[in-house]
């Protein structure tokens, strides 16, 4: 550890925060339909999308309607990249002649990325096709991260209104931040990253011959473009096996900052979005505070893990101050740290090392960071929305402890909000500990591992954590490409994203419904430190309670094992 590698590790972060904010102005905006720059360009492709389609932007949905869209819209998505997927084999834009994958593998891939979880029980490059990559891929990188946006606006809405009935359009509110956000940005930072050395063709891959005289085809996709949207979208899915770890994908420091900020810009600036959209800029603020002081803390455990000795080094008797197994040396320790915190604190899943090759503490904190719920910041929108299930369950317990009907944003939190409120939150431990306990006994299930012991329990794990969590990231030592893991994976990841979100538009029909109140002296402020002091709490009890058992059989008994075998030489 160094006041450099800590310096990285803030500026990084901070970048997130400080480019999220104007960004999120202009979000807002976008979700209330506020003139925007863009408006001239995008103004009449939006109305041709609105006519095409027959949709009238003008009319509200209640939470039912904007529920019953959001659904139907995703089940179609997976049902046209399941059907490509599988018929790969006989479409054009297959330059490497890739087949068609197995009903289970796409089966698991359509659902991924479709819930914006983007786990990959395959190497990109070896399974892909470009037309793969590009028709469906991206286009679900695209509209999934659009779909969490939807949620925010949405719930933005219901706090405004005054005995309101509709939460806005899911239409037009998903239309509009595909074209007014996402398609801006990704053009912009796939130029940058063109620039800065990454490929984008459609040639199937470059003959190159080795020192040995040997040849060797180098696969390339379109990957700049790919990038883009992977990293602002929130969604992680690399074109490439290693991810961000390859050269193609993240060649340098420079590129490693852009992608690394691009991990978290859009998860703030829903954040920031939302506060403005629900005039409550300052509890908006106290919620961004407390997100960023557990991810902060997150980063700084993993750093401090990964610059103590290894033991397998301290045994063999090898001088070695920094864990740099599965880490770049282009990167190293810090880079890697900020990097594996800011992706499992929001969905987003890509990574520039290897988590299972993480000190045990540091694995079990980049588990620990995805099992409070993505929330920081998370996903696009989906994000801050279960920040606000968390911000309505702390005034919940503020009010059982003083006797007074709890209060959020002006609206009253009664049992209805705090059922939904339950439900988003309980799905979580309910998936990731439900399916990790059954595997772990399973021995089908137990076939996928590379490792046994505690590690095994941490792949396994990790494994149900990731994709409850719709973040895609793996203990690399898992082989998932198998029917019980893409099966059971791909139920997980819809079980994480489309129960909460139909409890938080079902919260969005019941607080819109409900009138705006003036605070009085005995309403609870919700943007100073005791809030966010109590709402930190809130999240690590849960947290805590649900999660320290298992992790405490896993990342944390190989920790005092690894000590233990050091101990006794």
């Amino acid at each position: 550890m160094n006041i450099q590698g800590w310096a990285e590790i803030a500026l990084t972060l901070g970048l997130a925060v400080a480019i999220g904010w104007p960004v999120g102005v202009y979000m807002s905006r976008v979700w209330s339909r506020e003139r925007t720059w863009l408006d001239p360009v995008l103004r009449p492709v939006e109305k041709l999308f609105y006519a095409g389609c027959g949709v009238d932007p003008n009319k509200s949905q209640n939470w039912i309607g904007y529920a019953g869209a959001l659904l139907a819209f995703n089940f179609t998505g997976f049902l046209f990249v399941y059907a490509v997927l599988r018929l790969q084999g006989g479409l054009p834009l297959n330059p490497q002649g890739f087949d068609g994958l197995s009903p289970h593998l796409a089966f698991n891939t359509a659902v991924s990325f479709v819930t914006n979880t983007n786990w990959q029980s395959y190497g990109g490059e070896t399974t892909m096709s470009t037309l793969s990559q590009m028709l469906v891929l991206t286009v679900q990188n695209f509209v999934s991260a659009a779909t969490g946006a939807t949620i925010a606006a949405a719930l933005a809405r219901a706090f405004t209104a005054n005995r309101g009935e509709g939460v806005g359009n899911f239409w037009a509110d998903l239309v509009r931040t595909t074209l007014y956000v996402l398609l801006p940005l990704c053009l912009v930072l796939a130029i940058v990253l063109v620039a800065l050395g990454l490929p984008q063709t459609l040639s199937g891959g470059a003959v190159a011959t080795t020192l040995e005289g040997a040849q060797q085809k180098i696969a390339l996709f379109p990957v700049a473009s790919q990038e883009a949207i992977k990293q602002l979208g929130i969604n992680g899915g690399g074109v490439f096996n290693v991810n961000s770890a390859h050269p193609f994908e993240n060649p340098s420091p420079l590129t490693n900052l852009i992608t690394a900020v691009s991990i978290n810009m859009l998860g703030w600036a829903a954040f920031f979005a939302f506060g403005r959209s629900a005039l409550a800029k300052k509890d908006v603020g106290a919620l961004v505070i407390a997100a960023s002081i557990l991810l902060s803390a997150g980063a700084g455990a993993i750093y401090w893990t990964e610059t103590q000795p290894a033991p397998a080094l301290v045994a063999a008797g090898v001088d070695a101050s920094v864990n740099m197994e599965g880490k770049e040396v282009r990167f190293g320790a810090p880079a890697t740290a900020a990097w594996a915190a800011m992706t499992t604190g929001a969905s987003n899943g890509s990574v520039n090392g290897m988590h299972s090759s993480l000190m045990p503490l540091g694995g079990a904190v980049t588990m620990f960071l995805m099992q409070l719920g993505e929330i920081l910041p998370g996903g696009i929108g989906s994000g801050i929305a279960i920040m606000i299930v968390m911000a309505m369950l702390s005034v919940f317990v503020a009010g059982l402890m003083v006797g007074r009907t709890p209060e959020y944003l002006g609206k009253k939190i009664e049992g209805r909000e705090i059922t939904f409120a339950m439900l988003a939150v309980l799905v979580i431990p309910l998936a990731m500990l439900g399916f990790s306990a059954i595997a772990a006994v399973l021995p089908e299930a137990l076939k996928g591992l590379m490792h046994e012991g505690p590690h095994g329990l941490s792949e396994i794990l990790y494994g149900y954590t990731s994709a409850t969590a719709n973040n895609g990231s793996a203990f690399a030592g898992l082989t998932a490409n198998a029917p019980w893991w893409n099966t059971t994976l791909g139920i997980s990841m819809l079980m994480g994203r489309f129960a909460p979100i139909v409890a938080v538009l079902a919260i969005a029909g019941s607080i819109a419904a409900k009138p705006k109140l003036t605070p009085t002296a005995g309403t609870l402020p919700t943007h100073g430190g005791l809030f966010i002091g109590l709402l930190i709490g809130v999240i690590l009890i849960l947290g805590g309670l649900q999660f320290f058992p298992a992790l405490a059989l896993g990342p944390i008994v190989e920790h005092f094992q690894a000590l233990a075998a050091v101990a006794g030489l």
